[in-house]
């Protein structure tokens, strides 16, 4: 895949995203250039604003694999639970949580 190809794929998979925050009536917003200039002093790729559009946004990044190469195991692990919680030693822990869980969460700050 080109260049160009991966960008148009990760584009794509960004605005999917904010648009289905946006359906569930939270803000969302790529970030310019996905990244890639380092909007904010952050090279992240989508601001997400469960709090409203005053407050400080959640800031996230986003990867898509065709084939989903280094997910099967955290989908493995996760398997059909709410929350995945990682943690390495001396490191602070990683959450990761599937859409249904995230859309719940968001459903609940939102009332």
């Amino acid at each position: 895949m080109s260049g160009a190809r991966h960008r148009r794929k990760g584009d794509r998979i960004e605005r999917q995203l904010v648009q289905l925050h946006l359906d569930m009536g939270i803000h969302c917003e790529r970030v310019p250039l996905s990244g890639a200039s380092r909007y904010r002093g952050s090279g992240h790729d989508i601001d997400v604003y469960p709090f409203g559009r005053d407050e400080a946004p959640i800031v996230g990044e986003v990867k898509c694999r065709k084939n989903g190469a280094g997910f099967a195991v955290l989908d493995k692990w996760l398997g059909e639970f709410d929350a995945l919680f990682l943690r390495r030693d001396h490191a602070e822990p990683t959450v990761t949580l599937p859409w249904r869980t995230w859309a719940a969460l968001l459903a609940r700050v939102r009332r």
